[in-house]
């Protein structure tokens, strides 16, 4: 592949795309979510005027009605403490484990003596 530098192995010339893209930030996502509401257009409409997916936009507006409570589901804040709390219950089940496995030993070390 002499002459074309682009098309070596390891070449820096064509930046390859992240695989992971950083979240939209929260007042992008709130003005998105605004402008679904007060127009008459398809959420397909301004998804793409916006450059984001459709499925996205639907899923702010979906949180942003659950967060104005026109919607069942999970606040933002109670979805970030089920998430504390299930982090927390890992890790006393894993201490608890520890602690049980401990207990165990020195029963043993105990009978042998």
């Amino acid at each position: 592949m002499l002459g074309y530098p682009a098309l070596q192995k390891g070449c820096l010339a064509m930046p390859r795309k992240p695989k992971y893209r950083k979240p939209y930030p929260p007042e992008f996502r709130r003005e998105a979510v605004a402008l679904y509401a007060r127009t008459e257009r398809t959420l397909g409409e301004i998804a793409g005027d916006l450059g984001v997916s459709r499925e996205s936009l639907r899923l702010w507006v979906q949180q942003a009605q659950i967060e104005r409570g026109e919607r069942d589901g999970l606040s933002g804040d109670e979805r970030e403490e089920l998430r504390e709390l299930r982090r927390r219950v890992l890790l006393l089940e894993q201490e608890r484990e520890i602690l049980k496995k401990a207990a165990a030993f020195f029963v043993r070390e105990s009978e042998t003596r």
